[in-house]
């Protein structure tokens, strides 16, 4: 399994806490006012609007909190948050790209840097490891909507290039250009993804050992729950006993 599917699913398990879904829906907030702000207030007329409002859907975002959300964005008392990327190289020289959206830049890049130190790695220039990783969309859907097999036919005649399918979901890689229309293609078959928007996938990905692995999902549990962390990415894989014990 790639890594950040990996942790992903890890964090997904383990947040559900209110505390978890409080920040997290500010998260989405902030990236729904955003790109409401870059482009028109209407899904339907803004992909990364629509994505955005999607991605708030599947984790049962309360629709009132959406439409004000992309309201603030016309406000005049919305904050200005510029989107900035992280690179670095986490605890056994694994790869890691974190996405951020601040209003203070200083504040963000300190906490970053001071995640990255304490747990063993460090924080590097920009383009220093995201060479390592492809720019591509990622479309998700629910395990229950199609098999397998159907899915992987249905996304490659959509312009897919490649599915995972696993328990819970299944994951759809294509080229980043053609995000939208095979988003838009699916969904006419399998109704609304979980998730539609673009990631960094890693071209290759490092086993390690649980002690490193441990100390990695300590780094990227520090940066996801920093409320100006939108998205983390590391090119490792882990064992499955070690998953286990950190869904527990």
């Amino acid at each position: 399994m790639a890594g950040h599917s990996q942790f992903k699913n890890i964090m997904h398990r383990k947040g559900k806490q209110d505390a978890l879904r409080s920040k997290l829906f500010s998260k989405l907030a902030r990236e729904i006012t955003v790109a409401a702000r870059l482009g028109l207030p209407d899904p339907a007329m803004n992909p990364r609007l629509r994505a955005a409002v999607l991605a708030a859907r599947a984790e049962n975002m309360p629709k009132e909190n959406i439409e004000r959300a992309i309201k603030k964005a016309s406000g005049g008392d919305a904050e200005n948050y510029e989107e900035i990327r992280y690179e670095g190289y986490g605890p056994g020289g694994v790869a890691v790209i974190v996405e951020a959206m601040t209003d203070n830049r200083n504040r963000t890049a300190s906490d970053v840097r001071s995640y990255f130190t304490k747990s063993g790695g460090n924080l590097a220039e920009t383009g220093a490891v995201s060479f390592m990783f492809d720019r591509v969309g990622y479309i998700t859907f629910n395990a229950s909507v199609a098999s397998g097999d159907d899915m992987l036919e249905a996304a490659i005649e959509a312009g897919a290039d490649d599915v995972v399918s696993g328990e819970e979901m299944h994951e759809i890689y294509c080229e980043q250009g053609a995000l939208h229309e095979v988003a838009k293609a699916l969904e006419e078959k399998f109704g609304e993804p979980t998730a539609t928007k673009l990631v960094w996938k890693p071209q290759n990905t490092v086993a390690v050992d649980d002690e490193t692995g441990e100390k990695l999902m300590r780094l990227i549990n520090l940066l996801e729950e920093h409320d100006d962390v939108q998205n983390v990415y590391a090119n490792f894989e882990i064992s499955d006993s070690l998953v286990a014990k950190l869904s527990a």
